[in-house]
């Protein structure tokens, strides 16, 4: 029966399938996820990042199981569950999977305990007791339980209603918030005259290549044949250099709009890559690729963040990182840990799990032409160069006092702010790497030296001129990796290392 899912002896994940799926033949000693998803429904194929967010389910149904956690971390819990929920038939939208039966066997006690204003009040949780009676009732999920066992929930018992979201409203709510910003932006660039600057342009005609070149606005052609000269332009009149400007605008005197600044590249430092210290909060293996991990880190994303996530366990925004370190670390290590996270290289799919973040480690600097074991390309993809039967590797240590979301950087290059996403086509990311190493003291820094693109730029180096001060054109030949609080980040024992 379904009330022993809740006994210790039963509240094993296998316990909790074979108490409610008792026709199917599951071995007693099976505790593989995939292995068990696989034997309950057999006919529902999930993709491999499906697999993964069913282990992180598996893995959130345990923390709200558990009786001895703070009252405030659980009702945090709950209420991330409950706005999952809203929009989702099921976990993983509207697939049952055995993420949702061990939800329904963990948290099936406390929804039993809840009175009707816990359960459907105005701070109640509306979605998760549907969800609750959902799983118990729908022949899609297959449960097999007496009516005894199931939790009692009167469904025409509402204590509160929520006002639905009008999608019409919430469209138009969003566009004029839309054209408001808009009506500033133009508001802060009105000149000093209270002149607003022109906008040249519009929709041209059909056939028409550019907008402004309509036959209208376009100068009428002078006859060359009988007057040469004509091909000249007069003094004042505009020339072929100059930008065209609409005809209406000619009439009304108004002064033609200059041509855009080229925006400057911002100089090659090591501050364009975006450092910060990340959370693991936890670390999988990838559930289609041996050699790699999956895990959720918490890197002090705001919510909305793009290629983000929120974590329903912690309540934090994460991202998911695959990194090649499976067989060369131990998963353990990788379980509720600070590292250093790069958060600004372009996010690939890798076997079919978005990447969207690396995770900084370090390993011996062979000899030139030998591989780096366990390195990764650009956006954590694993380096099918590199080799898994080399030294050892080691993840880099931020300071214990830095936070999640904490800016890491250079001494020495923290001008700056980091680029948004590294254009991969200018190579940021592969020009600066080659620099990042570790010192005799087991601390992590830049060596530039390594980088041949900012020779000359160091202490005592060709590229300091005479009587020239401190500033951007001196550098200092090592710096050290820090946090923004302070602290330096370090290894565990490997010194003069390649950090990737």
């Amino acid at each position: 029966m379904a009330t022993t899912t809740t006994n210790s002896s039963t509240n094993s994940l296998n316990g909790i399938i074979q108490s409610l799926f008792p026709s199917k033949e599951i071995p007693a000693s099976e505790s593989d996820p995939s292995q068990l998803s696989h034997a309950v429904y057999s006919d529902i194929h999930y993709t491999d990042s499906e697999k993964v967010e069913i282990n992180q389910w598996l893995t959130t149904s345990t923390h709200i199981a558990t009786s001895d956690e703070d009252e405030a971390k659980h009702t945090e819990r709950l209420g991330s569950l409950n706005t999952h929920l809203s929009s989702r038939t099921t976990l993983l939208g509207s697939k049952p999977s055995i993420a949702d039966a061990a939800l329904y066997a963990r948290l099936l006690p406390t929804v039993a305990r809840w009175s009707p204003e816990e359960r459907t009040g105005e701070h109640g949780y509306h979605h998760v007791v549907r969800y609750i009676d959902f799983v118990q009732n729908a022949p899609l999920f297959g449960l097999h339980l007496d009516q005894s066992a199931k939790v009692s929930i009167d469904v025409n018992d509402v204590r509160f209603v929520h006002k639905p979201i009008d999608p019409k409203e919430e469209k138009q709510r969003k566009k004029k918030e839309k054209a408001a910003a808009a009506a500033a932006a133009a508001t802060a660039t009105t000149n000093g005259e209270g002149q607003t600057p022109l906008l040249v342009g519009g929709q041209g005609k059909k056939g028409t290549s550019n907008p402004q070149e309509t036959p209208d606005s376009l100068p009428k052609a002078q006859d060359t044949s009988t007057n040469p000269s004509s091909s000249v332009p007069p003094p004042g009149s505009s020339s072929s250099t100059q930008p065209k400007r609409d005809k209406k605008d000619i009439k009304q005197g108004k002064p033609a709009k200059p041509p855009a600044a080229a925006k400057e590249a911002p100089p090659l430092s090591p501050s364009l890559i975006d450092l910060r210290v990340g959370h693991i909060l936890k670390a999988i293996p990838h559930p289609n690729a041996d050699s790699l991990y999956v895990s959720t880190i918490a890197c002090g994303d705001p919510p909305g963040t793009e290629n983000t996530t929120l974590d329903t366990p912690s309540g934090q925004i994460v991202r998911t990182v695959c990194s090649g370190l499976n067989g060369l670390i131990p998963l353990e290590e990788m379980q509720n840990r600070k590292i250093v996270a790069v958060c600004n290289l372009k996010p690939v799919t890798m076997r079919g799990v978005k990447s969207a973040a690396m995770v900084l480690a370090a390993s011996p600097r062979l000899e030139a032409g030998g591989a780096h074991p366990g390195g990764e390309k650009e956006g954590g993809e694993q380096d099918n160069n590199n080799s898994h039967d080399g030294p050892a590797v080691e993840l880099v240590t931020p300071p214990s006092s830095a936070q999640a979301g904490e800016r890491i950087y250079f001494q020495g290059w923290a001008e700056g702010e980091p680029e948004g996403l590294l254009n991969p086509k200018k190579k940021v990311w592969e020009t600066l790497q080659p620099g990042f190493t570790t010192t005799t003291d087991l601390e992590v820094g830049f060596e530039m030296g390594r980088v041949g693109a900012l020779s000359g730029k160091e202490e005592g180096g060709s590229g300091k001129g005479e009587g020239e001060g401190e500033g951007e054109g001196q550098r200092p030949a090592l710096g050290k990796l820090v946090a923004q609080s302070g602290g330096i980040c370090t290894v565990k024992s490997l010194k003069g290392a390649v950090v990737r």
